[in-house]
């Protein structure tokens, strides 16, 4: 369970991280809002699913998940360049993410 909060907490990231763009510097309600509330819930997830794992894992897989959710929006929302580093450079993450979630305890 606490893995599935953690992803879910990741998700909640990305959605703050990518409405801080939307709220064009909290002059926006509704995009200030939801930026808010996904900041609100992902540090709650994040805080929920530490409590059964090691801290160092947790906050790595969350910025990572946080991070590639957030570079692949940038792509599909943004227009954001999706060359070739910036591929190699996310599937990295995504083996870090990986191969901390085989080597965690539990």
């Amino acid at each position: 369970m606490a893995w599935i909060m953690l992803v879910c907490a990741g998700l909640f990231e990305v959605g703050w991280a990518i409405g801080l763009k939307y709220t064009q510097g909290f002059t926006r309600l509704w995009p200030t809002l939801w930026t808010l509330l996904s900041m609100a819930a992902s540090l709650w997830l994040l805080g929920m699913a530490m409590k059964s794992l090691p801290v160092g894992t947790a906050y790595s897989v969350w910025v990572g998940v946080g991070s590639v959710g957030t570079v692949v929006l940038g792509i599909l929302l943004l227009g954001e360049p999706a060359n070739a580093a910036r591929l190699i450079s996310v599937t990295l993450i995504v083996a870090g993410i990986i191969g901390l979630k085989l080597s965690a305890p539990g």
